[in-house]
This record gives C-alpha cells, structure tokens and sequence, in this order.
C-alpha cells in the first residue's frame, strides 16, 4: 500500500479584485475561439483513455486516444551475434577508433532495428446545423475538476458541451444542454484513421450505439522504408442517450438528433492487448464491459464518481504565487505575454496544469506517459510517440513525488516489472551479464536492447536511471513493503549487471562503462560521466535499501568496494565538468543534452553546499551550452540553476519555457510537442522553493525576485514530509511540515541549519524568528 499522503490545506488569500475567467477559476485554461488546430484543443485523459477537445461550434472534434493501441506484434529485439561483437567494439573504444567502432557495433543492435509507433484511435464529431452567427463563446479547461467545457450562444440559446474523462468508469462522459427545450439538433459520428475496420449503428427510440472495429494494418515506417505486420484487435462504442427529440440513422455509422433537450454521450475504446507478450484479449467485450457500467448513470453520477475518484488527488496540492492583472487574460494571449508583463498566476497555472498532465495520462493499470503523454493523431507520430528513456519518461516523472502524485508512478514501475523480464535477455545475450539492462528506448512490445544506430542507441544505463524512481518513492513515502517487494528486487538486478559490465581503463585504472553515449551528443565512447554517476547512483540506494532491509551483506560489500573505484567526476581545463574521461569539451558547444550534470540533478553528488568544486563547474558547463534548447531542455536546465541556488536563472528558464516553448493548449514543445516539458517544469518551480535530496529540507533554496511573496501547500519532501510555505518580500514568513513517518529532520533557512527528531503524526512549524515550534 501506498502510504496517503497529507491533504493539503484548501487556503483563501486576499487578492486583488479582478474580473473575468481568470479570477472566477484562476485554475481554468480558458479561450475565447475554438481550437484550430490540434495543438489548441484541450486534454483530458483517464490514464488510459485520452481525448483532445477542440471546443468547435459547427463542428466539434473530439480526437481520442487508447494507451494500448501500437502497431507491431509480441517480440524480443533480440540479436543472438550481439554478444560476439561486444570484445572487439571495446577493444577498438580503447584504441580510440571511434568510427569503425561505431560501424562493428551495428552488430549489437536490435531484430528488428527500430521499435514500434504508438497510435490515435478515432474521433467523435458533432456537426450541429444553424450554428454559424455564435455569439459569447468560451471554452475552458477546469484543472480541480477536470472538466472541458464548450458554451456558446446561438439565437438566443445558450449551448453547453461537458466533457470529462473518468478513471473509475474507464469512459468519456459527454452533456451537452440547451437553454431552451428541443433545441439541440446534431448529427453525431465515429470514425477511425486505420483502414480495414467494420462499423456499426444500433437505434432506439431515445438511445443509440455506434461503433467500430478491426485489426491494425501493417505499418509502414517512412525513416526505413520497411512495412511490419501489425497484430493488435481494437474497438470503440459510443452509446447516445437523449432526453426529448428524436433518433434518425444519418449516413455512415451517424446518428441523427433532432430536437432534443439534451444528450449524453458515453465512449468507451479497447483493445486485446493483455501485456507484452499476449494480446488474446477481447476488445469488444471490454467496450462493453465499461458501458454496462454506466447503463443506468446518467452524466451527474458518473461526474460525481469522477470528482470523488480525482479531487483528493489534485486537491493535496495547492499554490498561490500572487496575480496581477494578466490572469484576466484568455491563456493564448497569457502566453503569448508571459515574459513582457508579470504573471504570476501563469507560472502556478503551468504547474498545476502539469499535475494535471500527470493525473490524465498515468493512472494505476495504465501505460506510463510516453513522449506525448496519452495524446497523439497522428499515425506516425514523432519519435513513434514510445518511451525514450535518456531523459524523456524519468522527467515526466520528476514531479510525481514532490507533489503528492505517488499513485500516478505506478505504471511506471508496472514497466519496470516488464523491462526486468526482457532485459534480463539482452543483459545475457549482448553482453554475458547478470540481472537486466535497457538501453534509450522502449514500446509497448518492451523492447530492451540498442535501437536506431550505434551513436545513440547503445546507452544501458537507461534501467538504471529509471530504478532512481523506485528509491525515491521510497525516499518520500519511507513505505518499507515498497522498498522491500517492488523497488529492491529491481534495484538489485540491475545493479548486479552493472558489477559485470564494468571494465578497468586501460589507462587510468578506473572502471568505466563502455561501449556507451553520453546522450545524445559526441558518439559511441568508452567511460562517459554521465553513466558513472548513474551507476554510483544505484550503488549507494542498493548499499541503503540493503541496510534497512537487512539483507546481501556480502553483496553490499561488493557494491561498496566497486562503487570506489568507477571513474569519479572530473574538472576540466576549461573549468568545466568534463563530459567524458578525456578532457575534449568544446566551449562552443549548445547542445541541447546536458547529461553529464546529471550528478547536479536529478542526481545527488553534487552541490553547491557540499561539493562547492564540482557546482562551480557545473555553472561553466551550463554557460557554455547556453539557455537555449528545446522545451524540455529548458525545462531540465530550470532544474540545474535551482539545484545550484541561483533562484534568478532559473526563473529565467522557466520564463523562456512557458513563453517561448509553449503552445496555446499549455503543451511543451520541443517542437512538434512533446509532454516532458511541462513536467519538468513543475518539477524546476517546486526545487525553487523546496529541496530535500542533500539529507536536509532546504526552504526557499532558490526563491527569484520575481515570486518575492506566495505560498503552497503540500509539497512532499523525503524522509516523509509534507510541507506547507508561506513567504513575503523575498523571505520566509512560516513553514509548516507534518512528519509521516517519524523520522529525524534537518532544516535549512538561508545559512540556518538545525536538526531535531520528530514524533510521527506531528505538525512543526517553523519561521525565522521563532525558529520551530511543535503543534
């Protein structure tokens, strides 16, 4: 069990008075014309289930998703001559032929070479006729609620469209009402972009059912020119329940309303897959399945059920970082200003809307986030829309336990219980090694070895990044039956691959991993910093959990004596933390991957209170690389400056993510979007004002100029600790942190350090005159 956090505090502030959306709902994405284009709609999601809502009036799209819908078939990627070629890539590493190097490695990578493509599922639309001459619209998205919302006026009747997506239901709920009695004339269709589907339309007197059906075609790839069969089965049903009016067949798998009062539509989408190596399931079946579920519940009950289910969750969170006049703003335009006029509320927005994110697209029984978090139309979507795990999938997660999202990792590590099984596979067959790797990518399939090419694609410490989330759910919640039955088994696999793979320098005596990346920059190399500090990484939780848990003595000696000698971080002669063991960085060097701070964040070796050598070294790295990038570039490097105290640059940061890698819906871009950014985000604001990763609670360690006055409460901090801030003209007014597991606390204020036990179940409050007392 998931210890329950604490629920944070709902907290009224007195703000100036202001009109419009934006003071009514300061937690509402809100428009003033529908969308026009994908990146315009709005989210909404279940975990599974994601739709994107364009908020139309003639004509609403409503585009959906289903996690599990991927092309390809069950299959290892395994290359059984991978494990020939390791001997002589490392010899040719070390005699610094990086080329042909490169060119032998082509024998380790993966059958076939590139993994698979997530999918879109169908759309819904509703074609409503006399609609043009609209007047009064807005659209919004309501973040505590969870609700999109479509009103117009037409005539004067005023129209509302509800959408949401319910995770206890596993549907979309839709209502759309009329001001006035027999109103609401529509014609309502569903359609799929896949070739080779059945359709089907059931009608009632005062309900319908349209559906559809089929098997994925075979996919072509356009980057290999190669078409690969496709074996997943996938149906959706959508059931129209109308009050007054009448039902009309209308086309194609269309239903034709005339004279309603209202409707309620209710889509459910499904498909066979079961895990990654059985897709026996029934997609119809699971249709309906969810829709017998809602049979008798009209949109009220299933709202409630939904409300019940996601508003504890949201609502342990809450920040108030002031307003101005901006918030009465539609967001578009909010954006679009963020940078040349304050806006506080914006950046509270962003974070709240990125817990949103993460509440929509990973629920307990969904697929993790991938690139585009649950949202994609496109048949071949950037990247395959997969789960790139150099950087991508760990920062959709940075934010889950700071803010009180334990829950939302679960797929997460579902993944991880995956991933152990096939890259157990590839850690025998490419490189003779116990426990499991996986390298910069996985599907749904699980795919676990090296993709796309040598350059990039052999990195194995990607399962060793991802075992960092298994401690830090441990770190924040202190739940031992986590650490003890999930997160240690994994943990320790691999880090047992990690005591094989390791070899001796040639020259220096340190063991380093190779062949390996420094992602995604500078080519196949042997002993890139950032892997060391990886692996160190895993070691030192390994040596922690075995502590606690009393168990592998023997093997915790071994961690131990291994960890001292891997290659330690270096200063160059530039000044700079060298990215590789070779003293080669180029000054002139932006790339966008800044891997090798990844001991800055989300690492723990380095900082500026504790190794003030490697921070400096860290800030010549990132000068050099610059404040450029792509969305979650910036994002990232908002992380590092707050990890370094600098509160200003990484406002800065921040302030170049959302205004200028932003699009009009809130996504992150990279471009074309993708969802870690606006994950990363979150997680760079909430280090401004709270870090917990050095052994102590650092309050306001990085607090900018620019949020001088503001509180949040329920940030979740390690050791088990909930914190509640409030703080004024750029300091500390009072702090409240409830301790959930009893644990010892080390509190920092500025240059003020102080340790004290503390009982669990206890309140301590805090503030710079009386430093602390207990409630």
């Amino acid at each position: 069990m998931i210890p329950m956090l604490v629920p944070a505090i709902l907290i009224l502030t007195s703000l100036l008075p202001l009109s419009g959306w934006g003071e009514e709902n300061p937690l509402c994405l809100w428009y003033e014309k529908p969308a026009s284009e994908w990146v315009e709609a709005l989210p909404i999601g279940n975990g599974s289930l994601g739709a994107m809502v364009f908020g139309g009036v003639e004509t609403e799209r409503i585009q959906f998703n289903q996690d599990t819908l991927w092309t390809g078939v069950p299959r290892d990627y395994l290359n059984p001559a991978a494990l020939n070629t390791l001997p002589r890539v490392r010899q040719l590493l070390f005699e610094g032929k990086q080329q042909e190097a490169e060119e032998v490695a082509m024998g380790m990578m993966s059958i076939p070479l590139r993994q698979e493509a997530y999918q879109p599922f169908g759309d819904l639309t509703l074609r409503f006729e006399g609609h043009p001459g609209y007047t009064n619209y807005k659209r919004s998205l309501d973040l505590p609620h969870a609700l999109a919302t479509t009103v117009y006026t037409v005539n004067g009747v005023t129209y509302t469209r509800e959408i949401l997506a319910s995770y206890p239901d596993q549907i979309l709920a839709m209502r759309i009402q009329a001001s006035e009695p027999g109103a609401i004339h529509t014609h309502i269709g569903l359609s799929s972009p896949h070739a080779g589907i059945t359709e089907e339309r059931v009608l009632l007197s005062q309900h319908a059912l349209l559906r559809f059906g089929g098997q994925l075609q075979p996919y072509f790839n356009p980057r290999t020119k190669e078409t690969k069969p496709s074996a997943l089965r996938f149906e959706a049903q959508l059931r129209i329940e109308a009050t007054g009016g009448r039902l009309i067949a209308s086309g194609t798998n269309q239903v034709e309303i005339q004279g309603a009062d209202s409707l309620t539509l209710k889509l459910a989408a499904a498909t066979s897959y079961k895990n990654f190596r059985d897709i026996g399931a029934n997609p119809a079946e699971r249709c309906e399945l969810a829709l017998n579920g809602v049979k008798s519940k009209d949109f009220a009950a299933i709202q409630a059920a939904h409300e019940a289910d996601y508003r504890p969750l949201f609502d342990r969170v809450t920040i108030d970082l002031g307003r101005t006049g901006a918030a009465t703003q539609p967001t578009d335009v909010r954006i679009q200003q963020f940078g040349q006029q304050p806006d506080p509320a914006l950046a509270a927005l962003y974070f709240q809307y990125a817990r949103y994110l993460l509440l929509a697209s990973s629920r307990p029984g969904s697929q993790p986030a991938n690139l585009q978090g649950i949202w994609n139309q496109e048949l071949q979507p950037p990247w395959d829309s997969k789960w790139t795990v150099n950087i991508n999938t760990e920062m959709n997660y940075w934010p889950a336990e700071m803010t009180q999202l334990s829950e939302c990792a679960e797929p997460l590590f579902a993944m991880l219980d995956d991933l152990a099984i096939t890259g157990g596979a590839v850690a025998r067959y490419n490189y003779n090694c116990r426990g499991w790797v996986l390298h910069h990518n996985t599907d749904l399939w699980r795919g676990a070895a090296p993709i796309n090419a040598t350059n990039h694609g052999i990195w194995p410490t990607g399962g060793a990044w991802l075992c960092q989330h298994l401690w830090e759910r441990y770190a924040f919640t202190q739940d031992l039956a986590f650490l003890r039955e999930r997160a240690y088994p994994l943990m320790k696999g691999a880090a047992l691959f990690f005591l094989d793979f390791l070899v001796h320098d040639h020259q220096t005596g340190w063991l380093i991993s190779t062949p390996s990346n420094s992602p995604e920059n500078g080519g196949l190399v042997a002993g890139p910093t950032m892997d060391h500090q990886i692996i160190r990484n895993l070691f030192s939780t390994c040596i922690a959990a075995s502590e606690i848990l009393g168990l592998d003595e023997d093997l915790r000696q071994e961690w131990i004596a291994v960890r001292a000698e891997i290659a330690p971080n270096q200063i160059g002669q530039h000044g700079q933390l060298q990215e590789w063991l070779k003293d080669q960085d180029n000054p002139k060097n932006n790339h966008r991957h800044v891997s090798h701070l990844w001991g800055l964040h989300p690492g723990n070796e380095i900082s500026p209170i504790k190794r003030p050598d490697l921070a400096a070294a860290c800030k010549v790295t990132l000068a050099h690389r610059g404040d450029g990038g792509t969305g979650w570039s910036k994002a990232w490097k908002v992380n590092f400056w707050a990890r370094l105290l600098d509160g200003n640059h990484a406002y800065k940061m921040f302030a170049e993510l959302l205004g200028k890698s932003t699009l009009p819906n809130l996504f992150d871009t990279h471009p074309p979007f993708q969802i870690d950014g606006n994950f990363g985000g979150c997680s760079g604001l909430a280090e401004m004002l709270l870090q917990s990763h050095a052994g102590e609670l650092h309050l306001l360690p990085a607090l900018p100029d620019t949020l001088a006055q503001g509180e949040v409460r329920g940030l979740a901090a390690r050791g088990g600790f909930v914190v509640d801030l409030d703080w004024k003209q750029g300091g500390l007014r009072e702090s409240r942190i409830t301790s959930l597991a009893g644990q010892p606390l080390v509190l920092r204020y500025g240059e003020r350090l102080i340790a004290i036990p503390t009982q669990k179940g206890k309140t301590y409050t805090f503030n710079p005159q009386l430093f602390y007392r207990v409630n």
